[in-house]
Formats: structure tokens, sequence, C-alpha cells
């Protein structure tokens, strides 16, 4: 079983290389409105999946300022997006149902109050 941490962590990272599969020279600033962390907190994420191989730096070929970067995901980045989808969207899957049932519960126990309510 892994922790809140562990999957705040996975989650962030699932969301930064998804990001960045789509749109590589999103910047920092963006990547951190987008996945809801402070622009350190996205540079920090960027250093750890650069640091594990799974994003590599590339020239933001298009721009003015040639100190922007474009973040590009390997192949080891795009296997690792992969893992990290499929855990996801398995973990948000096991979260629906206990949702639903939860949800199905207390609506039972709305009707069973209001059948009592009404005898």
């Amino acid at each position: 079983m892994t922790s809140k941490r562990t999957n705040l962590q996975q989650d962030t990272h699932f969301r930064v290389l998804r990001l960045l599969q789509e749109n590589p020279e999103t910047s920092q600033r963006e990547l951190a409105q987008a996945v809801g962390v402070s622009v350190g907190g996205i540079h920090y994420v960027l250093n750890a999946l650069i640091d594990k191989g799974l994003v590599k730096l590339g020239n933001f070929t298009a721009a003015k300022d040639k100190r922007r970067y474009a973040y590009v995901l390997t192949s080891k980045g795009i296997a690792r997006k992969a893992a990290l989808t499929r855990a996801f969207l398995v973990r948000k899957m096991e979260e629906y149902v206990a949702l639903r049932e939860e949800i199905e519960s207390l609506q039972l126990d709305l009707e069973v109050n209001a059948v009592k309510k009404t005898s």
C-alpha cells in the first residue's frame, strides 16, 4: 500500500509529464499553475524528472530569449508516463467506486429518514 505522500508525488509527476508531452515549451510558471503547486515546487519536480532521465532539456528554438527551454520527454519518460497513467486510473477508479457507494448509502439514508418523517 502506498502512502498519501507517494500518491501525491506520483500524481504530480503524472500531470507534469502529461502536460509536457502535450506542450514541451510550457514555462515553469504555466506548469505550476496547471498542476497547482508553486513555481519553486515545479522547479524541484522538473529537476527530479531530469535527474531520473524522464525529461531532457531542449532549446526553445522559436523564442528570442534563448534562455528558455523546452522540456522533452525521453523514451524512458514516455514509458514512465504510461505506467503512471495506469496507476492513476486504477486509483481513481477505486476512489470512484468508494464514492459512488457512499453516495448511494447517503441517498438511502435520506429516503429512509423521509419515510420515517411521513409515518
